[in-house]
């Protein structure tokens, strides 16, 4: 079992990325093997999409080596407050855990 948590991944995302708001949902239902992230950090401005993965990538390689399945969604304040302004944001296509455009 992976020693991998929510909290653990978001101390580690906090300090490594500089994130001023991260949001987290383990998508194992407990397990920890499987996560989806939402990652607003001042360090992704000017870099774009696979840039700011291969950031995230690097900065949590063990952590990402050590689970099974691993999606994130980088974005700057900017872009995060205006997601934000327009409604709640899907983050990495599901609303609450559940997948965009599904009635489950």
């Amino acid at each position: 079992m992976s020693t991998i948590s929510e909290d653990t991944l978001k101390v580690a995302i906090q300090e490594r990325l500089n994130a001023l708001h991260v949001d987290i949902t383990d998508m194992s239902g407990g397990c920890g093997q499987a996560f989806s992230v939402l990652i607003v950090s001042p360090d992704f401005a000017g870099k774009n999409s696979l840039k700011r993965h291969r950031l995230v990538n690097s900065a949590l390689k063990d952590e990402i080596a050590a689970i099974h399945a691993w999606t994130a969604k980088c974005q700057t304040p900017q872009e995060w407050q205006k997601d934000n302004a327009t409604g709640e944001p899907a983050l990495n296509g599901t609303i609450h855990g559940r997948v965009e455009g599904t009635i489950a």
